[in-house]
């Protein structure tokens, strides 16, 4: 008998899938370069579906587990939520319970995988820019880069789901890898990042092991030459977006699980911030300059999030609940972007001298 939760995890690729085939096969059969107006009609779109993910969770989040009796709650609640207190013997009572837990850390983990994945934003950027991508092929890239992903990010998580169910103190790990990881993109946030494509790992291993042809061609990832296929620059590009991925998850994975320790949350959490990074992509990247501080912002987040993980037994005891994790994300977000509108940055003497 097939159990709830792959119904439901089947049921959520499904929609997913369908959401991605639509998007590359009906409304872009052709390359193009995406206008601000598609970017932010794409992001509203994914945001809106990840509410009413919400929703659906608030309303009827139990069926992932398929609890149906008030034994099944418990078990499923010392596994997964054990700081919540249900109401003994009240199963109905006990479920609604359960549901707003359930629906309040997908957002929250949502918000902070999305917050997070800005900083991913910045190094995509950098990425197209040093390797010479035209705009026009960014979406295809970007497609192919978030189906790795999603994978990746589906080996990664219930991996280490099953690390944490085995080894507590593996959140520990985690916690010290964030501090890390925070303090230093705060202290390194402003200094110029340059990628030399002929130096970088991925360029390295692909060209020693497989043929890569020289230069691009047109939107090919594959290009047969003397007959013998070779990769194209541009199937190189899919590979080292890949790997960067890969590297954020190490950060952005553990610090969803600070939120909740239950899996299938932190997977949608993830997949619906990754979904909507690529839209985000091209709806940040003509204003990100805007927003100086966020990045530093971004490095208090991770600091935050570490340290919660730290002193997780400890906060529980205090009654810390998932919303106020919510509110200083929210806090951190907001402050960091009212200081990059209200702090103007500093002109050189250079940009001062008129042309």
């Amino acid at each position: 008998m097939i159990s709830n939760e792959v119904l439901f995890f089947g049921g959520f690729i499904l929609v997913i899938s369908v959401m991605l085939l639509l998007d590359l096969g009906v409304f872009n059969k052709k390359d193009h370069v995406v206008k601000f107006g598609e970017a932010a009609a794409w992001t509203v779109a994914w945001i809106a579906l990840a509410l009413v993910f919400y929703v659906v969770i608030n309303t009827h989040g139990d069926l992932i587990h398929g609890m149906s009796t008030y034994e099944e709650l418990v078990a499923v609640k010392d596994k997964y939520a054990p700081h919540l207190t249900l109401i003994p013997g009240n199963f109905e009572a006990s479920v609604e319970v359960y549901r707003r837990n359930m629906s309040l850390e997908f957002i929250t983990g949502y918000l902070l995988e999305y917050a997070l994945s800005i900083d991913n934003i910045f190094v995509i950027i950098l990425i197209f820019s040093s390797f010479g991508v035209r705009p026009k092929y960014f979406k295809k890239v970007l497609f192919w880069g978030v189906l790795g992903a999603i994978v990746m990010r589906f080996l990664f998580i219930f991996l280490g789901s099953a690390l944490m169910q085995r080894f507590d103190w593996i959140i520990y790990i985690f916690g010290l890898l964030l501090v890390y990881q925070g303090g230093k993109i705060f202290f390194e946030g402003g200094e110029d990042e340059k990628i030399e494509p002929a130096k970088h790992p991925v360029v390295k291993f692909t060209s020693k092991y497989f043929p890569v042809y020289p230069r691009y061609v047109r939107e090919h990832f594959f290009v047969l030459k003397g007959g013998k296929w070779m990769l194209t620059p541009l199937f190189v590009v899919v590979l080292i977006v890949e790997f960067t991925d890969l590297i954020f998850a190490v950060d952005s994975v553990p610090a969803v699980f600070s939120v909740t320790k239950d899996p299938y949350v932190v997977f949608f959490s993830n997949i619906f911030a990754i979904m909507g990074l690529r839209s985000m992509f091209f709806f940040l990247s003509n204003i990100m300059g805007l927003f100086r501080f966020l990045k530093y912002g971004l490095g208090v987040l991770l600091v935050f999030i570490g340290s919660k993980m730290l002193a997780h037994h400890q906060l529980e005891a205090l009654g810390f609940k998932t919303v106020y994790s919510l509110y200083i994300i929210l806090g951190i977000l907001v402050v960091s972007i009212l200081a990059s509108v209200l702090i103007p940055e500093k002109k050189t003497k250079e940009e001062e001298v008129p042309a």
